[in-house]
């Protein structure tokens, strides 16, 4: 029987990856669909994509599948045709990445989960088959030159602070299951206005406007392939980006640049920056935006606690991370961790 995981350690993966002299392309996609086995189904890809020397992260449950993952670019091709070789997967848009170097991802890890996307609900009458109208650039653009039209950014704080689309609302949460029921509670009155849900890939937004619906709105829209798809569609019809800053993405490289503007400021020092980053303290890795001269001053640490305890002795180091001695450094994407009370940066 083959080994369907792996076995080699992170820091050789990562080296190996440097290593390769080939170029990869980094894809995401998603699709809701019935999978009655989600285990068996599981091992059926990561046999076909180990093959194919796929590396990345994918999700599967009953309702379907999320991956974000980098296919060596002369596989292309060949995963392409083994992926559409699959009923309800045959056809799906992939969204390549805007601005990718290949070094997104260095291991492929496949795993079952309950749902693709954890969304909190549990009404036995929600049914992802009635979901919003998809929009592409084009018909985005446009609608934003509605003012009825209402832009509701469904991804989380640190995601929207480094970019967003104009006037878009942020959900004030730090999970996607709080931010369906405060979306309703913060559109009410408006279920007669167009709502337009958007997030990194769509999926996300996809499941948001059969929420909307559920929950009694009636003109409900989500931006198709999310904001990857966007930027691509704008790049290719020479299109004003109404989405401005950074697109934050789930890998490696922890955003891709779609305009210029800098829109979110170093939460250190308070100067512009949108550049995410974890704390190098590994009893910490704290999410969170650090200039480059802030990076030098604490050693690529959230803080001074975090500078001191890296240079400590290993063992020393290895003691605090048990957890007894954590205090705050544990891993964190909160809304109010870290982040200063600062207005926008002016552009």
């Amino acid at each position: 029987m083959p080994v369907l995981h792996n076995r080699v350690s992170n820091e050789e993966l990562k080296q190996r990856l440097m290593e390769e002299t080939f170029q990869r392309t980094t894809i995401s996609f998603y699709c809701y669909f019935p999978i009655e086995n989600p285990q068996e189904f599981r091992d059926f890809l990561y046999k076909h994509l180990n093959a194919l020397g796929v590396f990345g992260r994918i999700y599967i449950a009953k309702e379907g599948i999320n991956a974000q993952i980098s296919v060596p670019t002369e596989q292309l091709e060949a995963f392409t045709s083994f992926l559409y070789s699959i009923e309800y997967l045959n056809g799906l848009r992939l969204n390549i990445a805007v601005d990718d170097d290949g070094k997104s991802f260095w291991v492929l890890k496949i795993k079952v989960r309950e749902k693709i996307v954890a969304d909190g609900i549990n009404d036995p009458e929600f049914s992802m088959e009635k979901k919003g109208r998809y929009v592409n650039a084009s018909q985005m653009n446009e609608l934003l030159k509605d003012s009825d039209t209402v832009v509701v950014d469904m991804r989380n704080h640190y995601e929207y602070e480094v970019g967003h689309f104009v006037n878009a609302l942020e959900v004030p949460s730090d999970t996607f299951r709080d931010q369906l029921p405060m979306a309703v509670d913060m559109m009410k009155g408006k279920e007669e206005k167009n709502i337009i849900m958007y997030c990194t890939g769509g999926i996300r937004c996809e499941k948001a406007s059969a929420y909307m619906l559920h929950k009694g709105f009636k003109n409900v829209f989500h931006l198709e392939g999310g904001i990857i798809n966007y930027a691509k569609q704008i790049k290719e019809t020479e299109q004003e980006s109404k989405f401005i800053g950074k697109n934050f993405v789930f890998d490696d490289r922890l955003g891709e640049r779609i305009t210029e503007d800098v829109i979110a400021r170093c939460h250190q020092c308070g100067k512009p920056c949108d550049d995410h980053t974890n704390c190098k303290n590994n009893g910490c890795h704290l999410l969170f935006i650090q200039c480059e001269s802030c990076a030098a001053d604490y050693d690529g640490c959230c803080g001074k606690e975090c500078k001191d305890t890296i240079h400590l002795p290993v063992e020393r180091q290895k003691e605090i991370r048990k957890g007894i001695e954590n205090g705050q450094n544990i891993f964190n994407k909160s809304k109010a961790r870290l982040r200063p009370k600062l207005g926008p940066v002016n552009r």
